[in-house]
């Protein structure tokens, strides 16, 4: 497992987070229990298995029309 802390651009609304949440907790190895999406601080945090990639989960993010900032992946 991995853990992910990704930095977005500023979240203009509270349904920002649930459509992120939605999006990146039904990718395929993402641990949906650990998907925490922080909407004051606009940022991500998620644990994932080797069957995704953080690019992956970054492009799931964009697709949904919010900017990542950047990202810090550490095994966990």
């Amino acid at each position: 497992m991995q853990k992910a802390n990704i930095q977005l651009e500023t979240l203009t609304c509270p349904s920002c987070l649930q459509k992120i949440e939605n999006g990146v907790g039904n990718l395929n190895g993402v641990d949906k229990d650990s998907l925490k999406v922080m909407f004051n601080a606009s940022r991500v945090k998620v644990y994932f298995d080797d069957t995704v990639s953080i690019e992956d989960i970054e492009k799931a993010i964009q697709d949904l029309g919010y900017g990542v900032k950047r990202s810090h992946v550490k095994a966990a």
